[in-house]
Formats: C-alpha cells, sequence, structure tokens
C-alpha cells in the first residue's frame, strides 16, 4: 500500500515546486490578469482526510484502481474494437443498425474517457505512474490532447473550480451563459432550448479547434502552458496524426461511401460529446452549486479550498449503481474534486466519510438523489441565466 502522503498528492505538474508541495496554501495564483486566494486551510479538511486515509489503512487497500476497473478497461477496450471493425470493415447495410452501432460507439468514446483516460491522467489508475502515462495517452487516441487537458482539467478546474475568469470549464462560449457573472446576450433566453446542440458538437470542436487553439497560443483561457517541451510537440502531432488516419482516412477507404461515413462520423462525434458534455454539467451548472468572480478583479475567497470545493459541486444519483459504472464515478464529483487522485471505484465508499465529516462540521453536502433530478436541475439553471 502507499505512504499516506502518496494518497493526497495531487497531480500539478505545472507548478512551481512551492506550489505543488502546499498546493492548497493561502496563495495561488494561475490566472495572468487577477490573483485567487483561498483561506487558509483549516480543520475541516485536515479531519476528512484522516478519516479518508484510516478508511483505506484499516481496509489495507490501495486507493489506485483494483480489478474493478482493469475489467472495465478490458471491456471498454474490446467494445471499441468490436465496434470500430464492425462499422468501418463490416458496414451495416442497414440504416437503423448503423446508426444503433455508431451511437454506441460515441458513446463508447465517452466511457473511455470517464474511466480510463480519467484516472491515468490523475495518477489515480495505479501505483505505477509508467501505466498512469501511458493510459493517459488513450485521450490522444480519441483525438484530443492529454497534456492540454491535464493543465484545463487537474491544475485550472480542479482549484478554481466556478470561478468565473479562471475556470476554463465555465468559458466555453460566449453563446453559452453558464455563470451569473458573465456577459448576458439576447440570444441566451433560449440556450436552455439550444445548449444541448452545443454540448454535441463540443467534442468535435475539442479535437479540430480547442486544441489547436492551445497550441499556438500556448495557454488555457489566460493559464500559461509551461514545460511543453520537444517530446510534447511530437507527441500532438503524432497523435493528431495518427487520430486522423484511425478514425478518418482508413473509414473512408473501407466504408462503402463518403456519405455513410461522415454520417456515421457525425453521429458518434455528438454522442460523444453530448454524453461527456452533461456529465460534467450536471456536476457544476446547476441550481445548487456556488459561482465566484475573478473577472475584473483580485479575488479574495473566505472559505478554505475544501469547503470551496463543497461549495461549488454537486453529486448525483450516488445510489444508482449503472449510472457509476458508466459515468467513471463522476456523479461523485464531491468526492472527485476533493480526492482527486484516488481512484474512482473508491468514490462510494468515500462518499460516506464525506456526507458525515460534512454533517459534523454543518457544511452543506450538495447531492442529487438522481440523475433525473440533476437534469431538471441544470436546465432550470440555464434558463434561469438566460434571463437573469
Amino acid at each position: 500500500m502507499n505512504k499516506p502522503q502518496d494518497v493526497f498528492t495531487f497531480d500539478f505538474r505545472f507548478m512551481s515546486k512551492a506550489q505543488f508541495e502546499k498546493p492548497f496554501s493561502h496563495h495561488i495564483c494561475f490566472n495572468s490578469m487577477n490573483k485567487v486566494t483561498f483561506s487558509p486551510s483549516g480543520k475541516f479538511y485536515a479531519i476528512l482526510r484522516e478519516e479518508v486515509q484510516k478508511y483505506f489503512s484499516e481496509k489495507q487497500i490501495s486507493p489506485k484502481g483494483d480489478f474493478r476497473l482493469y475489467l472495465k478497461t478490458i471491456i471498454l477496450f474490446s467494445s471499441w474494437i468490436y465496434l470500430y471493425v464492425q462499422l468501418v470493415f463490416f458496414t451495416p447495410e442497414s440504416i437503423v443498425l448503423g446508426v444503433f452501432l455508431c451511437l454506441l460507439f460515441g458513446f463508447n468514446w465517452a466511457l473511455l474517457g470517464f474511466n480510463v483516460c480519467h484516472d491515468a491522467c490523475h495518477s489515480s489508475y495505479s501505483n505505477n505512474n509508467a501505466v498512469n502515462s501511458i493510459l493517459g495517452y488513450t485521450f490522444n487516441f480519441l483525438g484530443a490532447n492529454a497534456f492540454f487537458w491535464k493543465t484545463k482539467h487537474n491544475i485550472v478546474h480542479h482549484t478554481f473550480t466556478n470561478i468565473d475568469g479562471v475556470d476554463a470549464d465555465i468559458i466555453q462560449t460566449k453563446l453559452l451563459r453558464l455563470a451569473p457573472t458573465q456577459h448576458k446576450m439576447g440570444i441566451h433566453r433560449f440556450q436552455h432550448l439550444y445548449c444541448m446542440v452545443l454540448y454535441a458538437v463540443s467534442y468535435l470542436g475539442w479535437v479540430y479547434m480547442n486544441d489547436f487553439e492551445k497550441y499556438f497560443s500556448k495557454e488555457v483561457k489566460g493559464t500559461r502552458i509551461n514545460a511543453f517541451d520537444i517530446k510534447e510537440h511530437l507527441v500532438f502531432w503524432l497523435s493528431k496524426a495518427l487520430y486522423v488516419t484511425i478514425y478518418l482516412v482508413i473509414p473512408i477507404m473501407f466504408v462503402p461511401s463518403i456519405f455513410v461515413f461522415l454520417f456515421g462520423y457525425l453521429i458518434a462525434s455528438m454522442a460523444c460529446g453530448l454524453v461527456l458534455a452533461m456529465v460534467f454539467q450536471l456536476a457544476h451548472v446547476v441550481e445548487i452549486t456556488e459561482f465566484e468572480d475573478a473577472t475584473e478583479h483580485d479575488l479574495s475567497i473566505e472559505n478554505e479550498w475544501a469547503i470551496h470545493q463543497l461549495c461549488t459541486t454537486a453529486n448525483f444519483a450516488p445510489k444508482n449503481k449503472i449510472v457509476s459504472w458508466i459515468c467513471g464515478g463522476l456523479n461523485f464529483q464531491v468526492e472527485h474534486h476533493l480526492f482527486p487522485n484516488i481512484s474512482h471505484v473508491h468514490y462510494p465508499k468515500l462518499h460516506l466519510i464525506v456526507q458525515n465529516v460534512c454533517a459534523q462540521h454543518g457544511i452543506d453536502y450538495k447531492c442529487y438523489e438522481s440523475m433525473g433530478e440533476a437534469l431538471g436541475s441544470h436546465f432550470r439553471r440555464m434558463k434561469y441565466l438566460g434571463v437573469a
């Protein structure tokens, strides 16, 4: 089993040495314009960490992935191979069957992202860093870039959750108003109606635009990207070329017609984008989560970092094992944000511990009992943000 300190080391590979050793100390600033500070860590997070550490010590288990995650990985990669071969080399003549398989293929991409890439890029998949690194490149295999994702997600989003002006996850496009401090346009009054379309095309935007924007600008919404060395330049271009070869060139060569290929590729891509976007939106852009503003001035948050995570993050469907399996435990976003380097297979158990410690300290634990409740809350929130 890992040493206790290894359980709670956050994977912020671009921090300075001092920031890495104390990732949530009093002063942290990534934004190029305004500074964001949190109150010094208090007793709450120390007690919570102790309780979680105690759980792993008593059970004598590793906080990383186990056979459940390994089996899931085998299932998902096997499904990818089957669906790819079936769609590309044995393209169904039936339109209904073809559309169904394309939807499954796109769904499979999203599940690989949730269950394999996500844990690996948080160094929570395995105790072996080489395994985490290799499986993290599954993101590249799916068309994205693991290096940029770690900057955007691990560092920026996990540190500055729901802080407008810093958190890139709520600064997606001007067509969506995801925070009450963002500029409101007339079209936003309809965003609860058209947001699903934008979510669906988000995967294509990620692969063909967003990564290149980060590459050439060397920043993520104002946060500079450092340590992008020759290796990462090569990985970026070679993996993009590999993606084009696997998902565009080979299918065009073997699928009966270019129209059939484009139609199928669009269906799979939109299915992937919709699933990816919705799961993350249900955790942060709902009625019970809070937002902060660092767009025009330095921001000093009166809560410690851990409590800020509890204010800005919500769980959904915690008792639904099917949802948990599909989402890679990301329906337990509270636990994930508090302990990102612990594998998602442990979140259902940590859920009870975090709830209990929150209750002891009088801290609100945000959770929707079903996915339907969370979906309803998200769309109501989007409608409200469109007119408020």
